[in-house]
């Protein structure tokens, strides 16, 4: 990869519980790959000449995101001629959705708990104000 980062594989020291790992979320992070990811979902599959029709960059580039995406598990190669037929493992994508939401509801708790917190210590002072 051009920018000196490597992606971790799907399975080893970056595995979660749950099957998906930091090079996935890393892969995901990326927004030309997330758009890969749209649009492989909308057409089914594709090729690197296809996606470099619909997504910025040269072909050359787009493989090189692919082969991103395909280290970590998220898509499916088939040699299609002398082009590589690129398909998104749904399961795959399915944990990751799946993990990131329960982030987000990890985090939307802490955030309630903080907030309650917060106008409990506001409630305090307010009370404690009106006392002197």
């Amino acid at each position: 990869m051009s920018d000196g980062k490597t992606a971790k594989t799907h399975s080893g020291p970056g595995a979660r519980p749950g099957g998906v790992n930091a090079g996935v979320w890393w892969a995901i992070g990326g927004p030309t790959r997330r758009r890969m990811l749209v649009v492989l979902r909308a057409d089914g599959c594709g090729t690197a000449r296809t996606l470099s029709d619909q997504l910025p960059g040269t072909r050359q580039a787009v493989a090189k995101h692919l082969a991103v995406l395909d280290r970590v598990g998220l898509v499916h190669v088939t040699p299609a001629g002398r082009e590589r037929q690129y398909r998104i493992d749904d399961a795959k994508l399915a944990r990751a959705v799946k993990q990131l939401a329960a982030v987000v509801a990890d985090w939307d708790g802490r955030r309630r708990r903080v907030k309650r917190l917060a106008e409990s210590i506001q409630t305090s002072e307010q009370t404690w104000a009106r006392r002197r």
